[in-house]
């Protein structure tokens, strides 16, 4: 008769071991965080292009304006577009952006003001001021181009919102070249752009669900 201890062992021997493999909810987590973080390195990746080619007009998308004057993001998207226009890569240069309500006047029409002071003349300025978001801006300037049948655009904006601002105006029909500013604040604080990154995947996620 088998002893207690040879039992056991057999008991032991013979008794299966169930393996258990990661919760499904990780695993779909963890899918969806890697997602994440790709697409984030490729909105980094999108920002570090630089296609300067003559065009049709530069577009410059809005950011704040402070009290009537260009805040430092917003100068340092029309510092680069002035230089460009200057250069003679385009006729045109768009500015858009509009105001938050009580808060006159618009970003384009700060922008606008900052040009002219430049030396751009005023009948090469064209303004798009009623929009909030990078969509409107980009459907805007594509009402106020509408008129100059101008599809070949140079797109200005902090390197961070390339990604998604090109997909939106190649969306609307432009042939939009990167021109990001390479001296906004943003871009020299890696914390506050490593935040704009991670802000700009979710927004891109979102007008890729809605449109918007």
């Amino acid at each position: 008769m088998p002893t207690k201890v040879q039992r056991s062992r057999r008991l032991y021997r013979h008794t299966p071991v169930t393996r258990r493999g990661p919760h499904p909810i990780l695993g779909v987590g963890g899918a969806l965080l890697v997602g994440l973080v790709t697409l984030c390195l490729w909105i980094l990746w999108q920002g570090r292009q630089e296609e300067i080619v003559p065009a049709d007009a530069i577009v410059v998308l809005g950011a704040a304006q402070w009290n009537g004057r260009p805040s430092p993001v917003l100068k340092a998207r029309l510092d680069h577009a002035i230089a460009l226009y200057h250069d003679g890569f385009a006729p045109y240069l768009v500015l858009t952006g509009g105001s938050c309500p009580d808060d006159a006047p618009s970003e384009a029409a700060v922008g606008r003001d900052y040009a002219l002071a430049q030396g751009v003349p005023s009948e090469a300025i064209l303004l798009e001021d009623q929009s909030h978001t990078t969509v409107e801006n980009l459907h805007g300037a594509q009402t106020v181009l509408t008129t100059t049948q101008s599809l070949n655009i140079l797109l200005v904006s902090d390197p961070f919102h390339m990604a998604r601002a090109r997909w939106i105006a190649r969306d609307l029909g432009f042939a939009a070249y990167p021109a990001p500013t390479r001296t906004s604040p943003i871009s020299e604080r890696f914390l506050e752009e490593t935040w704009y990154i991670l802000r700009e995947a979710l927004a891109l996620i979102f007008y890729w669900t809605t449109g918007k």
